[in-house]
């Protein structure tokens, strides 16, 4: 799932508690271990016995109070008797016995199996849980006389855009297709070495000859993150993915500059593997980002080496200004985000530690479609995506955000003169649809497309909707440059 500055507080929440939960089970493991307690057994109880003595009658009755007399440790009472032990008797900690029953002993041992196995393997149980849900539920519903239907079904969606859009208006959302997201590296590499130092990996798709198409991902992505783009786009298009550096396989640079503008130029290279056609320049996220600012660096690029534009679920200024809640990340931006920000640069293996038990534990899982799917993904494409997280670099990611930061291009929109498309999702959290609405007034002619309900991933949950959308605007762009003189 992509990240922006203000998700760092996301990540050290979820990463303490996280890390919290495997040492709380240690210490419940310790406390139970402990040889320097005993436990008593079940049956003892500390309790002051009152004993009344009978007398004759016409006296006077005297009430004996009793304390019971204390177990002695096992090794003392063995000793007392001849070393043969004696009956009921307390038990160290470090021979690994209780007394049976439910004691303190038992919940301790009990507290730690559960905190381990919530620490290390919590997305498994929790998909098995939800899968026992779900056939339950079914069952009540074929029951009832019901469909059963599955509450991961989507919802009834739509994609709102304009009338050229496959020649009919608005596309009614389909289920997902059934194909499960993996990592997907089998088109032809180029290495592209940059003078930082950085080296960036290029992978093409699809015939030399046909239209190209280049896809920039989200930050905390890589180039899998256009798995569905590759697998059916490849066919008409030469599609081109690229890793960010310091993310994927791309080398990061040495100088550890992760600018918007270094990221633009970057892309200006990996766009000359287009060779003569002029391309469609995809963005994602903080790949919107990185588009726009080309656009101020490389202008007269616009027209002639770039055919059209597509910004999807992208801002045109500091993402914490474009955020839901934006006040109040506002707020903390001095105080918590730059500072956590530092933090995780100098900590980054803890963090990296941290949002590997946030996996295991199911948690970032949950985070991935909380955040980023509002329709029908499925598990599968939450764990896919949420797995691309655990392969950046913390350091990385928060170099990153700096540079995201710093980031305004407002007064470039008014000066894109190629077709755009504008790609919003109507429930986005990351990047709020006034945002996309904003960069589709700002633009000259560009095409607004809303997906909903959608949020910041919503080109991966409704990627058959996206693929079309972006295959139909993309031929239109070639289209309309056909005979255009191009210049590399």
């Amino acid at each position: 799932m992509p990240f922006m500055p203000f998700n760092i507080l996301g990540i050290w929440i979820r990463g303490l508690l996280a890390l919290a939960i495997p040492i709380l089970a240690i210490f419940c493991l310790k406390w139970w271990y402990d040889d320097s307690r005993v436990v008593e057994p079940a049956e003892v109880i500390r309790a002051e016995v009152v004993r009344v003595e009978a007398v004759p009658p016409g006296t006077v009755k005297t009430t004996v109070r009793e304390e019971p007399t204390p177990l002695a440790p096992a090794d003392d009472r063995g000793a007392a008797s001849g070393g043969q032990g004696a009956g009921p008797s307390a038990t160290r900690r470090g021979a690994f016995r209780f007394d049976p029953g439910w004691n303190r002993a038992t919940g301790e041992l009990a507290a730690a199996v559960v905190l381990l196995a919530w620490a290390l393997a919590g997305r498994w149980l929790g998909k098995g849980l939800n899968a026992i849900r779900l056939r339950l539920r079914a069952a009540a519903g074929a029951g009832s006389g019901g469909g059963g239907t599955s509450p991961r079904s989507p919802e009834e969606a739509e994609v709102i855009g304009p009338e050229w859009l496959s020649g009919r208006g608005p596309i009614a959302a389909e289920e997902p297709q059934p194909e499960v997201p993996r990592e997907l590296r089998t088109g032809k590499v180029h290495r592209i070495r940059r003078a930082d130092g950085s080296d960036l990996r290029v992978e093409i798709y699809g015939p030399d000859d046909a239209p190209p198409l280049v896809l920039t991902h989200g930050w905390g992505a890589n180039a899998d993150e256009w798995y569905y783009q590759k697998q059916h786009l490849a066919g008409r298009f030469r599609v081109i993915v690229w890793d960010l550096a310091g993310l994927g396989y791309s080398r990061q640079p040495d100088n550890r500059d992760y600018s918007l503008e270094k990221m633009a130029a970057d892309l200006e290279a990996v766009l000359a593997l287009a060779g003569d056609r002029p391309a469609v320049l995809v963005g994602h996220s903080i790949g919107v980002m990185i588009l726009l600012t080309f656009c101020r660096l490389f202008h007269e690029s616009l027209g002639h080496r770039v055919a059209g534009l597509a910004l999807v679920h992208g801002s045109y200024k500091d993402p914490i200004q474009t955020v839901q809640m934006a006040p109040f990340y506002e707020a903390i931006r001095v105080p918590v985000i730059i500072p956590l920000l530092h933090l995780t640069i100098a900590l980054w293996p803890l963090v990296w530690a941290m949002n590997a038990l946030s996996y295991l534990n199911g948690s970032l899982q949950r985070s991935t479609r909380k955040q980023s799917f509002a329709g029908p993904g499925t598990p599968a494409q939450e764990d896919f995506l949420s797995r691309l997280m655990l392969k950046a670099r913390p350091d990385v990611l928060a170099r990153g955000m700096f540079g995201m930061m710093a980031f305004d291009e407002t007064a470039t929109l008014p000066t894109i003169r190629v077709p755009t498309l504008v790609v919003i999702g109507d429930r986005d959290k990351t990047t709020v649809p006034e945002a996309g609405e904003f960069i589709a007034r700002q633009i000259p002619g560009s095409l607004p497309v809303v997906l909903s309900p959608a949020r910041h991933l919503g080109l991966f949950e409704y990627h058959g909707q996206f693929n079309q959308i972006l295959a139909d605007f993309a031929a239109s762009c070639v289209a309309a440059s056909a005979g255009t003189v191009v210049t590399t």
